[in-house]
């Protein structure tokens, strides 16, 4: 998520992370590399302006208790501006009807199926219906995904104006208590004066909770104008992202609150049906600035691991004394929580430096591999394991002795690292790898 901005920010810190002291000159020349990453990324002008006079007024400001360096005073005003453009804080989605607006092709469909999925699995009562009457296809692709994650999908009988249908659907979601009624709207290829006047129509009848547009995060400043109209026509309440996940520059996602007033209110990070996140201005902030995301790290990991076994497995790995056993209990869990390569992006330190490097998933079933073919004694106590035992074990996963010896090594080298790790902490306390990756 957001790789560009990424990697353009971490360049700039890198620049001044030595210096003991900040001159007027490097802060211009900082925030200079700042203002290209951001243009680059398709942000807004007016937005980028804002943001650099903003950073530079506080970065300039003399730090009166001395308690941070010059670059970790920089780093935190960087970062505490980077979270009041992108939002500040969450935004929560109101129950009632909620108006899902937008261009064809931007994911809207797929957005209204998975945000379903999710508030359901919050344990709201969630429905969706369509008003789409020009595509009949759209309208069988949400009843697909309704079935799919066993929502109830609203249907009426043909010949119904869009209107007609918005109402029917809002009236049946108010008598059967239903918290949030998702209803899908035409798309266009691009803004003409029917769409708007049929949304508008609709808006009335139904008096949405929210408006959300759905925008494509990879058309830039493309997807901020189109917004813009929308806005102006319509009445937006909010915007959810898609395809975040892909080389999204960022510009949309930096550039839309401050721009429009309206918040992101979630983000599409893949294809699949439950790829879809909250957006939280602070941990967006931390992605852009390399610090990771080490929050939703954890409410992905709080998804698989029960309470008591995270506890029990993070005592030992933080003292240093767990075993091969707890190894494999944390590349099970790892393989649950998603691809890794999103995982160690949450990491800080490690996102910008993930650029270039393709992570070989395989890694992980060969080392599974490994440890399922020890014994009990071998996994709780390695250091009996000699050349005999390593025969053995390289045998029965299909590896080499080679193989064996490497993971050996990596255990002993994991232990010495999390003792190191233990009491690190970064500028914003978000601890930090004593390592290059």
């Amino acid at each position: 998520m957001l790789e560009l901005l990424t990697e353009r920010f971490n360049k700039a810190f890198s620049k001044v992370e030595k210096g003991k002291k900040l001159t007027e000159k490097q802060i211009n020349d900082f925030l200079r590399e700042i203002r290209s990453a951001l243009l680059e990324s398709d942000a807004d002008y007016e937005v980028v302006k804002t943001f650099l006079k903003r950073v530079r007024e506080e970065a300039l400001k003399e730090d009166l208790t001395k308690k941070t360096s010059p670059f970790e005073h920089l780093l935190l005003t960087v970062y505490e501006e980077l979270v009041k453009i992108l939002g500040e804080s969450k935004s929560d989605l109101k129950k009632g009807t909620v108006l899902f607006v937008g261009l064809q092709g931007t994911g809207k469909t797929t957005t209204i199926g998975k945000l379903a999925k999710y508030l359901k699995e919050q344990g709201s009562k969630v429905a969706v219906s369509s008003t789409d009457i020009r595509r009949p296809a759209a309208m069988l692709q949400l009843q697909r995904l309704a079935e799919k994650i066993e929502v109830p999908y609203y249907q009426f009988e043909e010949g119904l104006s869009a209107v007609e249908i918005a109402k029917l659907a809002s009236s049946k979601a108010k008598s059967e208590g239903v918290d949030y009624l998702l209803l899908d709207t035409a798309g266009r290829l691009h803004i003409d004066d029917e769409l708007m006047e049929e949304l508008k129509a609709i808006k009335d009848k139904v008096s949405p909770s929210e408006v959300l547009y759905v925008a494509d995060a990879m058309q830039g400043q493309e997807a901020l104008r189109v917004a813009r109209v929308f806005h102006e026509r319509v009445g937006l309440t909010g915007a959810i992202l898609t395809k975040m996940d892909g080389d999204a520059r960022g510009g949309v996602a930096f550039s839309l609150r401050e721009a429009l007033g309206i918040p992101i209110k979630f983000v599409g990070v893949g294809e699949k049906i439950e790829d879809i996140e909250l957006f939280y201005p602070d941990r967006v902030a931390q992605r852009i600035m390399g610090l990771g995301d080490v929050q939703s790290l954890v409410e992905k990991a709080q998804k698989v691991i029960p309470e008591d076994e995270a506890q029990v497995i993070a005592t030992k790995v933080m003292s240093g004394e767990f075993d091969f056993e707890d190894m494999l209990k944390q590349f099970e869990f790892i393989e649950q929580m998603g691809p890794f390569d999103k995982l160690l992006s949450m990491i800080p330190g490690l996102g910008a430096q993930l650029k270039n490097i393709k992570i070989d998933e395989r890694m992980i079933k060969k080392k599974k591999a490994i440890i399922q073919s020890m014994t009990k004694d071998e996994r709780r106590n390695p250091r009996i394991i000699n050349m005999s035992r390593k025969t053995r074990i390289a045998k029965g996963s299909g590896t080499s002795i080679s193989d064996v010896n490497k993971l050996l090594k990596e255990y002993e080298e994991m232990k010495k690292l999390m003792r190191k790790m233990k009491n690190m902490k970064g500028p914003l306390g978000i601890p930090r790898l004593p390592f290059k990756f």
